[in-house]
């Protein structure tokens, strides 16, 4: 990996460059030079500390959440920060998960960097699949797969009540606040019917029951791997792509993403995003369907979540980094198709919302301390995303004033791009923290945002990259085999 080992500490130099020059010719010259050994290591120790920081957040959202939910069980949670128990095991996906862990860490930066493209994205995607699948297997195939989209929370338990879909969801808000007559089960009432129509609507095509909804959330849900990598490519560049690659692939929020139906909201989201930024940067041959569609999903990711209409951020930055409006007209009317159509069938979008507040409040919302959960659910991103995310967004956060001067003219390089978006990201993932309405199962809600934080990674030196992979490879095993997560 000769090309890797030349250049796989220019982001440094270039930070270090713009962070003394206003200049657009500095940086751009800066994007072909190596950094000093000097300010390499210190880069090096600056991410150890980042990472250090993390597991200390960690480590004490741990203690003090267990000293908190024994004394007062407000936390509402069995082992805090995650929504878990104590359950020691192994299952059949064992073996799977640690061969998928071993060839990834072993093969996977050298082929990212070789692989056609298109062979990359279909090996990123199998790759994916392999391991959210062999992770929930650790659980057994019942108790893992066909068993979690079933249980009295969850979507399946309501279909037979969307026999006459307009007429369901002209009713669907009379049903949302505990107390009233047929009141919806949490995961139906706290997102908007979108979610349960995708079930619905595979019940009706004849792939009805927990299996088949399992394997449509994990199969769609890897996807998203693909739409990250195609956004980073069209507005970074490739290398930055290729190198985060396997970072997307083994990335621990595989715990939760098996099986839940926030990561096939995670997929909706990312293409939206990747459709826009391929509109945005004209990488495809017809631009204005690309944006069409990219508003068609971003119209139906804030009709299966409330709490995704934040993605707008990330589509923001990707309007600013390719420093362009052209997209802007028709990817909105892309996303008032979806809207449009649910308000003329019945369905009023933030009449539910402030319904599904009261709902929230009714429930464990109402009793989980924000002054706990507003910190401890930044440790439960550090579990989803893993250390090289944090080491990465401390990459991002650092190139951060250099890549706002870049973007007047147009001349940031693509670790300042890549930095940008990854911010971007994070500010909504922070919104979502502040507002008070994600106290608790961030590690499995957040995926959408989570997700966007993985390719930061990509901005750590290449000859560390197995290193990296594997501090965030060994937590996540850690977890599915010694804790029961989900509901």
């Amino acid at each position: 990996m000769k090309t890797e080992d030349t250049t796989e500490d220019t982001e440094t130099a270039q930070h270090t460059r713009t962070a003394d020059s206003t200049g657009a010719a500095d940086s751009t010259e800066t994007t072909h030079q190596a950094a000093p050994p000097e300010e390499d290591a210190r880069a090096r120790r600056h991410d150890l500390t980042a990472a250090a920081l993390a597991v200390l957040l960690v480590t004490a959202a741990i203690l003090i959440g267990r000293y908190v939910q024994n004394r007062t069980g407000t936390l509402q949670v069995q082992w805090p920060p995650l929504l878990a128990s104590w359950d020691p095991h192994l299952g059949p996906g064992t073996p799977a998960a640690l061969t998928m862990a071993v060839l990834v860490v072993a093969y996977g930066p050298p082929l990212a960097a070789r692989l056609p493209w298109r062979g990359l994205l279909a090996a990123a995607w199998a790759g994916s699949t392999a391991w959210v699948f062999s992770m929930a297997l650790i659980d057994g195939w019942y108790r893992g797969v066909e068993r979690r989209l079933t249980t009295k929370h969850e979507y399946l338990r309501v279909i037979d009540r969307f026999d006459d879909i307009p007429a369901t969801l002209r009713d669907f808000t009379n049903h949302i606040v505990i107390g009233e007559p047929g009141n919806w089960p949490a995961h139906v009432a706290g997102h908007p019917p979108g979610a349960t129509l995708t079930f619905v609507w595979l019940d009706r095509i004849g792939l009805g029951g927990g299996a088949w909804a399992a394997v449509w959330c994990v199969v769609v849900g890897s996807s998203a791997v693909l739409a990250a990598l195609i956004t980073v490519r069209a507005l970074a560049d490739e290398r930055l792509a290729r190198r985060a690659a396997p970072f997307l692939v083994l990335a621990p929020a595989a715990v939760w993403a098996g099986v839940s139906a926030d990561g096939y909201f995670a997929a909706v989201a990312a293409w939206s995003v990747a459709l826009l930024a391929l509109a945005a940067t004209r990488r495809v041959r017809f631009p204005g369907a690309a944006a069409v569609g990219g508003g068609l999903l971003f119209g139906w990711t804030c009709y299966i979540s409330y709490g995704l209409g934040l993605m707008a951020a990330v589509l923001l930055a990707v309007l600013v980094l390719a420093r362009t409006a052209r997209p802007v007209v028709p990817f909105l009317l892309g996303a008032l198709v979806v809207p449009a159509a649910f308000t003329l069938v019945g369905f009023h979008w933030w009449t539910a919302y402030h319904l599904l507040v009261e709902r929230y409040y009714q429930g464990a919302g109402g009793v989980r301390p924000y002054a706990y959960w507003v910190w401890a659910n930044l440790a439960c991103a550090v579990l989803a995303t893993g250390l090289a995310a944090v080491a990465g967004v401390r990459r991002s956060a650092s190139y951060a004033p250099g890549a706002v001067r870049t973007l007047r003219t147009g001349t940031g390089a693509p670790a300042q791009r890549l930095a940008l978006l990854v911010l971007a990201a994070l500010v909504a993932l922070l919104a979502a923290d502040l507002s008070g309405m994600s106290k608790a199962e961030t590690e499995r809600i957040w995926q959408p945002f989570l997700l966007w934080l993985l390719p930061a990674a990509a901005l750590l030196p290449a000859r560390t990259a197995r290193y990296w992979l594997v501090a965030s490879v060994v937590p996540a095993l850690l977890i599915n085999h010694l804790l029961w997560t989900g509901w």
